[in-house]
C-alpha cells in the first residue's frame, strides 16, 4: 500500500475538514477556495456552509482533528506495562497516523497561523500539553536526561516523523514506518553534547508563534527603518523586510505598503525595485537557492571522504538555517504563490540540493535501498528546519549538528 494511500472519512463533516487539510497544505490556505473543497469532496459549494459558516472554520475544526489525533496517539500506550512499552506505543501510533495523513502532517505548523489569536492560543495549548506528554514518557526511558535535553530530543523525534509530509519518496507501507521508527530511535538515544550560553536567538519555544509586528509608523508617512536592516541599501532592505513579514504573517496577508513602511519607503518607490510582491518573493527564494548552493560547493569542495564531506555539509546547511531561520521558513512554505516559472526552477534546485545529501549519504550505506535513504535524508532536513525556529541555549546549532550526525553518519 503507497504510503500517501488514505480512507476517506465517512461523516461528511469530517470528510470536508479532511480534504480541505489536504488542499491548504498543497496550495497554501489562501489559494483555496470554498468551491475548490467543494469539487473535491463531490459536492457543491454552498453544501459546505451546512457544516461550516465560512473557510476559517474549516481550517479550524482541520486543525483541531489533527491536535486530537496527536494526543489520541500519545496516549495511545496508556495501559502499558513499563515506560518503554509506552512510550513505543505512542511512537508507533505517530507515524502511522502520519503515514496515514501524509498528506496534512505539517498543518498545524504552516497553515494555523491563519486561525483567529483565540483559536490559535487554544489549540497551541492543546498542543504543547501533548509534546509534554510525551517529553514525560520519554523521561520515563531516560530518567538521566535533563527536561530540556528530552524536550529537544522529543522536538527531533517529531520533526523525523512529521518529516514525509515535506516530501515525495515513495517505500512500501511497512518499510515507510520502520525506516521513520529507526530514525526516531536513533535522535531519541543520542547523547546530546552541553548545551551553549544564552544567545541572541533564545526567547520563544517551537510551538509559538511568531513575534509580534513591528509598531506601526505615525500616520504623517513612512519611518526610518530600525534594526539589522537599517544600513542595507533600498533593494536588499525591502528584500529583507519582505522575507520577515512573510514568514510572520505569510504571503498573502503582506501588502507592497507594509513592506515599504517596514523598509522606511513609500510605497510607490516599492516599484523601482521590484514589478510587485511575486517578484519579491521570487527573489526572496533565488537569493535563498543561491547562496545554499555557493555554501555547499565551498563545504565540499575540502572534504576528502563522503563521511566529512556529508559532516562539513551538516555544519555548513545547520549555520546557514539558523542564520536564516526566517528565509528558510518562506523557502519552505510559500512556493505555491510562485510564477509558475520560477517554481519550476527553484524545484529542481531543491530537488539538486537533496540529491546532494542522499548522494554522500548512500556512500556511507551501500546495502540501503535509495528510498529508504531518501527518508533518512528528509528527516535530517526536517530536523533543522524545525530546530532552527526554536533556536536558543537548548536548541543550538552545535547540538543540532550533533543530533544530524547521529542520524546520519555514526547512528
Amino acid at each position: 500500500m503507497p504510503t500517501s494511500q488514505r480512507a476517506r472519512p465517512k461523516d461528511r463533516k469530517e470528510a470536508i475538514a479532511l480534504v480541505a487539510a489536504e488542499l491548504f497544505c498543497a496550495r497554501g490556505y489562501h489559494n483555496v477556495g470554498i468551491e475548490d473543497i467543494a469539487q473535491e469532496v463531490g459536492i457543491t459549494g454552498p453544501a459546505i456552509y451546512r457544516h461550516f459558516p465560512n473557510k476559517q472554520a474549516v481550517l479550524a475544526a482541520a486543525v483541531e482533528e489533527l491536535v486530537a489525533r496527536f494526543a489520541g496517539c500519545v496516549a495511545a500506550g496508556a495501559g502499558a506495562a513499563t515506560p518503554g512499552e509506552r512510550l513505543d506505543a505512542a511512537l508507533r501510533a505517530l507515524v502511522r497516523y502520519t503515514l496515514d495523513r501524509r498528506g496534512v502532517a505539517r498543518l498545524y505548523q504552516w497553515e494555523a497561523r491563519h486561525l483567529d489569536p483565540g483559536s490559535q492560543a487554544g489549540l497551541a495549548a492543546s498542543f504543547d500539553r501533548s509534546v509534554r506528554a510525551l517529553r514525560e514518557l520519554l523521561l520515563g526511558v531516560r530518567p538521566e536526561l535533563g527536561r530540556r535535553d528530552a524536550a529537544l530530543l522529543t522536538s527531533a523525534a517529531l520533526s523525523v516523523i512529521a518529516s514525509p509530509a515535506t516530501h515525495r519518496a515513495s517505500l512500501p507501507r511497512a518499510k515507510a514506518e520502520q525506516t521513520i521508527l529507526d530514525c526516531v530511535a536513533t535522535v531519541l538515544t543520542a547523547d546530546l553534547p552541553a548545551p551553549e550560553g544564552p544567545s541572541d536567538r533564545e526567547g520563544r519555544p517551537a510551538s509559538d508563534g511568531p513575534p509580534a509586528p513591528d509598531e506601526p509608523p505615525a500616520p504623517d508617512g513612512p519611518i526610518a527603518p530600525e534594526g539589522r536592516f537599517a544600513l542595507l541599501p533600498r533593494r536588499e532592505r525591502l528584500l529583507a523586510e519582505a522575507i520577515r513579514l512573510f514568514d510572520e504573517r505569510g504571503y498573502h496577508q503582506v501588502s507592497i505598503a507594509d513592506i515599504g513602511q517596514a523598509a522606511g519607503i513609500n510605497a510607490s518607490s516599492v516599484y523601482t525595485h521590484f514589478t510587485g510582491k511575486a517578484e519579491l518573493l521570487a527573489a526572496a527564494y533565488y537569493r535563498a537557492t543561491s547562496r545554499l548552493e555557493h555554501l555547499t560547493a565551498a563545504a565540499l569542495a575540502g572534504a576528502g571522504t563522503p563521511a566529512e564531506a556529508l559532516s562539513r555539509l551538516i555544519d555548513t546547511y545547520v549555520a546557514y538555517t539558523f542564520d536564516q531561520a526566517d528565509l528558510t521558513a518562506v523557502y519552505l512554505t510559500e512556493g505555491e504563490n510562485l510564477p509558475p516559472a520560477d517554481l519550476r526552477r527553484l524545484r529542481a534546485a531543491q530537488r539538486r540540493h537533496v540529491d546532494t545529501w542522499t548522494g554522500l549519504l548512500a556512500e556511507l550505506r551501500p546495502g540501503e535501498e535509495p528510498a529508504r535513504v531518501r527518508f533518512r535524508a528528509h528527516a535530517a532536513l526536517n530536523i533543522v528546519a524545525d530546530l532552527a525556529r526554536a533556536a536558543g541555549p537548548s536548541a543550538s546549532e552545535s547540538r543540532t549538528a550533533a543530533l544530524l550526525r547521529r542520524l546520519l553518519i555514526s547512528g
